[in-house]
């Protein structure tokens, strides 16, 4: 079994997130310069098997796309053209941003590097990659 990818897509950074092996705990990985996604993934994938990436989908309040779309799409199409084996999932982003920052706060990181916004983008992506998978597991029973 492989792992689930997640991304959270940003014009300038890209949040990565990883399922370990047995899917089961969303990790963060990285962020990367949005225009380094594509061969910092092919890089990964020589080394680890993933069965599935898992991309945030920005969404308004009333369920309309947002604005980010128009960049989001774009990464999508050539993530799927890059990587044909690998089916690409989305997954609903509303409020990742604003509960990533939340979390900081609370987990006491201290203000000076709370100002490292790639942080902020990895644990987007961990927020998005653990609510996919509470959303399978309760649609599906199992991540399998």
């Amino acid at each position: 079994m492989g792992r689930i990818l997640a991304i959270d897509y940003g014009q300038k950074r890209v949040g990565i997130a990883v399922t370990d092996v047995n899917r089961i705990i969303a990790t963060a990985l990285t962020t990367v310069h949005a225009k380094d996604t594509i061969s910092f993934l092919k890089d990964y994938l020589g080394k680890e098997i993933v069965d599935f990436f898992v991309v945030g989908k920005p969404r308004q309040m009333n369920n309309q796309d947002s604005n980010s779309v128009k960049f989001v799409e774009p990464f999508v199409k050539k993530l799927r053209k890059e990587f044909p084996g690998i089916p690409v999932e989305r997954y609903d982003e509303r409020f990742t941003s604003v509960i990533a920052a939340q979390t900081i706060i609370q987990a006491g990181i201290r203000k000076k590097d709370r100002r490292d916004k790639s942080l902020v983008d990895k644990v987007s992506a961990v927020l998005i990659l653990q609510s996919f998978m509470e959303y399978i597991k309760n649609k599906r029973g199992d991540l399998q």
